[in-house]
């Protein structure tokens, strides 16, 4: 069944082709990556598919007979006050009664007054009547690994980062047939995309989406669909297999373009001897040449984004930390910290959101203040820092001044010089878009932009602060060429794993209450080692629930009060074993009567009784458990 079908479409901006007569479709069961180069128009184009916005000419068709859900870069709360008003928003008749059920909870939890509690009592009566238990623990689920704990929060209040969550947390509840992402792992820690990874690789939806991260699209995606000059390249399989076939066609196509320019000069020779009355042979002969001369415009082989950017002397002492102490109220930031960075370390940063990784990289640079301990830097460190929150670039300023201002000439490490217009070709800023205002930039346009203002300054302490966030995938390589090469000391903080695996050598594991674990390692090495001890501890835990409880254990347990849940868990049991007896005894009546005299029926309903009685067993253990606590 066809989802999507993308049929002729071209768009622009004034003089700026994003796309030109694009045509694929999208089929049930597919999902596919869409990928460029920054400002080509994926955003644009998902903008398009999802109707919020047009295109110049063509047509987008979407089945009419399918749900669809789009997670934008930047979501819009527009006349939305709660984060609970948000994730249940629609006519879902399941999201409803969930949302009037989480709510009910809230208020009797709140004022556990006879009124509250009759009207808990009608949402469990609602939830139950929609069979959507199955789906509140699916809620739950979702909105658990994406840290949203807080459903009464002021939407106005949320991060950036937060707003990303909540939106994802939305679309994955609608469970649509068709899920159209955008950047879906900006913003999420490592756990949460590994998350997010394996539940989209499992559910049973139809897909398209852009992202950066490498492991991501290896391990969803189905087929890259690629916008380049303007054009569309459909790749069947995952990113790994997309990126020989681009090999492949890009080396076929600088052999036809170099083939056509070659031919195109004899025939330049033919066009300029020949007399101006030409006849009908000449005429076709001058057709050709126009077709042959498009043909020689093609973009043949791809200069490589190069850089050999000079870095800064250093001498032999880097930095030292003694006893760094950093809080904020009850939150520790680091506890007690003493690391001395040596030349040419790599250190890639991982915990959680809000265990206070930037926090210390401002400490680091001097833009925090710790609360105790030193930092004791090099005399000859210059630090290139980039942050997200540092990507303040002045709208009405042209591309090439934001440089110049800061460097009209760039050493490089061969001992040439750059112009700043050259550098800025070399991070794929054409003449063209170098005297166009910053305000006409895409996003990834301006974090490229910005990191060439840091790498201008020739650091040789380069802290990167998330810095592959809508960067484009060959911007990504070429970045990386550059920092495997680049001679300084680099932390980095980063949710691509891909990125970080290629670029450090141990890391910084941030677990919560200032502790700082150094890992000697790269992250794939670590997440393997996090697995197998989650593995052994369950194991553990496995092995524990089979010795039996001691006196003192019973006793213990028969202090404690039933949760409310467990109360209806109680109740709800003695029904559905009473059920259970009944169709048990039904069963056991009909072999008793003589009446059916047929063998294998017999076996049949011999074994239902059975299983019937292992069900009324395990329901009945879990009774007498909640019995005793009652």
């Amino acid at each position: 069944m066809n989802y999507l079908s993308v049929d002729s479409l071209t768009k622009t901006f004034g003089e700026k082709v994003l796309f030109e007569n694009i045509s694929f479709g999208i089929e049930k069961g597919q999902k596919v990556a869409l990928v460029a180069r920054n400002g080509s128009g994926k955003t644009t184009l998902l903008k398009i598919i999802t109707g919020q916005d047009s295109a110049d000419s063509g047509e987008v068709v979407i089945n009419k007979d399918i749900s669809v859900a789009f997670l934008p870069q930047e979501p819009e709360f527009e006349n939305i006050n709660y984060v609970m008003d948000y994730i249940f928003k629609g006519d879902n008749a399941i999201l409803k009664a969930i949302k009037k059920y989480e709510a009910s909870i809230k208020a009797y939890e709140e004022d556990p007054s006879d009124k509250n509690l009759d009207l808990l009592n009608e949402a469990t009566a609602e939830v139950d009547n929609l069979n959507a238990w199955d789906f509140e623990v699916k809620v739950k689920q979702i909105l658990d690994k994406l840290k949203i704990s807080n459903l009464d929060q002021d939407v106005k209040l949320l991060s950036g980062g937060q707003k990303k969550r909540v939106a994802l947390s939305r679309v994955l509840i609608e469970e649509p047939d068709f899920l159209i992402l955008d950047e879906p792992t900006n913003h999420l820690d490592l756990d949460m995309i590994e998350w997010l990874e394996e539940y989209l690789s499992k559910q049973n939806l139809s897909l398209f989406l852009v992202t950066h991260d490498r492991y991501f699209l290896d391990r969803i995606c189905t087929e890259i669909v690629e916008i380049e000059d303007e054009r569309v390249y459909k790749h069947k399989g995952n990113y790994s297999y997309y990126l020989e076939t681009k090999s492949e066609r890009e080396v076929q196509m600088t052999k036809e373009v170099e083939k056509a320019r070659n031919l195109m000069r004899k025939e330049l020779e033919w066009i300029r001897r020949m007399p101006k009355a030409r006849g009908t042979k000449a005429k076709y002969r001058v057709d050709a040449f126009d077709d042959l001369q498009e043909k020689a415009k093609g973009p043949g082989k791809k200069d490589g984004l190069q850089l050999g950017v000079n870095m800064a002397r250093m001498g032999k002492k880097v930095m030292e930390i003694k006893g760094l102490n950093k809080a904020f109220g009850d939150l520790k930031i680091t506890d007690d910290f003493n690391y001395i960075f040596k030349r040419k370390e790599r250190v890639g940063i991982v915990g959680k959101n809000g265990v206070g990784k930037s926090t210390f990289l401002n400490m680091l640079t001097g833009t925090e203040q710790p609360d105790s301990g030193i930092i004791d830097n090099g005399e000859t460190i210059v630090f290139g820092y980039y942050t997200q929150a540092g990507i303040k670039l002045e709208e009405g300023k042209r591309v090439i001044d934001v440089v110049t201002d800061i460097a009209e000439v760039m050493p490089l490490a061969d001992g040439s010089n750059l112009t700043a217009s050259q550098f800025l070709q070399l991070f794929l800023f054409p003449p063209k878009t170098q005297y166009s205002l910053v305000s006409t930039l895409s996003g990834g346009e301006r974090r490229r932009l910005y990191l060439l203002t840091i790498l201008v300054k020739n650091p040789n302490f380069l802290i990167l602060d998330e810095p592959t966030n809508d960067l484009d995938l060959l911007t990504l390589n070429v970045l990386e060429d550059f920092l495997l090469n680049f001679g300084g000391c680099l932390i980095l903080v980063t949710h691509d794993r891909y990125f970080m695996d290629k670029l450090v050598d141990h890391l910084f594991v941030f677990e919560g209450d200032g502790q700082i674990r150094d890992f000697n390692g790269k992250y794939l090495e670590y997440r393997y080692q996090e697995e197998e001890k989650e593995r052994l501890e369950k194991l553990e835990k496995e092995e524990k629930k089979k010795v039996p409880q001691s006196k003192t254990d019973t006793q213990s347990n028969s202090k404690k009060k039933l949760s409310y849940k467990e109360q209806k868990e109680y109740e709800e049991l003695e029904k559905e074993i009473s059920k259970l007896e009944e169709q048990k005894e039904k069963l056991s009546s009909k072999i008793n009567s003589g009446e059916i005299t047929d063998h294998l029926a017999l076996q049949e309903i011999s074994e239902e009784i059975g299983k019937l009685m292992e069900e009324i067993d395990e329901k009945s253990m879990r009774w007498l458990e909640l019995s005793e606590l009652a």
